[in-house]
C-alpha cells in the first residue's frame, strides 16, 4: 500500500493566491488548480507520495497523506498512513 496526497478544501487557500503545492510538486500535472473552486486538486494516479506538498503547505496544513487501495485505486481517507517513501526515493530509476 502506498500513500498519496489529499487536499482538504476547507483549509486550502489557493483562491487567495497560495499555490505553493502546485509550484513545488516535482511530478508535472499532479497538483492542479480547479478552475471552479479555485482549490488545489491532486491527480491520484500521478502522485508519487513524496510529501513535498505537505512540507510546503505549512501555513494552511491543507494537505495530508493517505493510503491508496492498490486494487481499486481509491484513496482510503481515515486509514492509517502506509510506509512513506523517502524524498527522492519515489523517483529512483
Amino acid at each position: 500500500m502506498y500513500n498519496v496526497a489529499h487536499v482538504e478544501n476547507s483549509k486550502c487557500t489557493a483562491e487567495k493566491g497560495c499555490r505553493l503545492c502546485i509550484m513545488y510538486c516535482p511530478e508535472a500535472d499532479t497538483i492542479l488548480l480547479n478552475p471552479e473552486t479555485q482549490k488545489a486538486e491532486i491527480v491520484i494516479q500521478r502522485c508519487k507520495g513524496c510529501e513535498l506538498c505537505v512540507i510546503v503547505c505549512t501555513t494552511a496544513k491543507a494537505i495530508t497523506m493517505h493510503p491508496v487501495d492498490g486494487a481499486t485505486g481509491n484513496i482510503l481517507l481515515g486509514h492509517k498512513q502506509g510506509e512513506v517513501a523517502g524524498l527522492g526515493q519515489a523517483y529512483a530509476g
